[in-house]
């Protein structure tokens, strides 16, 4: 999509929908958003729905990072930790690994 085209008042709009739209359990927008609206958030010169574009932007990467972290952590332990759990962690498992922990 090229942003150059669109007002400065949908780009408004589209950046605030991506970033509602992350909280719907979907980070990825926030990826999407961040990279988006980087430039028109803060190398492009000032206007007036810039400091809210900038407020989505930085709001949307702490998002992702907020993210990023608990997933990690989430993956991180269950690969540790699956085999200890038995069956909770088996049920928990898409696919189960043969042989021996």
């Amino acid at each position: 999509m090229n942003l150059e085209r669109l007002p400065n008042e949908e780009k408004l709009t589209l950046c605030r929908k991506y970033y509602l739209g992350g909280f719907a359990f979907l980070p990825f927008l926030w990826l999407v958003n961040v990279v988006w609206f980087f430039k028109e958030a803060f190398v492009k010169p000032d206007y007036t729905e810039q400091l809210q574009i900038k407020a989505y932007v930085k709001r949307s990467a702490l998002g992702l990072l907020l993210w990023v972290t608990v997933l990690t952590t989430w993956i991180t332990i269950f690969q540790h930790f699956r085999a200890e759990w038995g069956e909770v962690g088996d049920y928990l498992s898409f696919t189960i690994p043969l042989g021996i922990p």
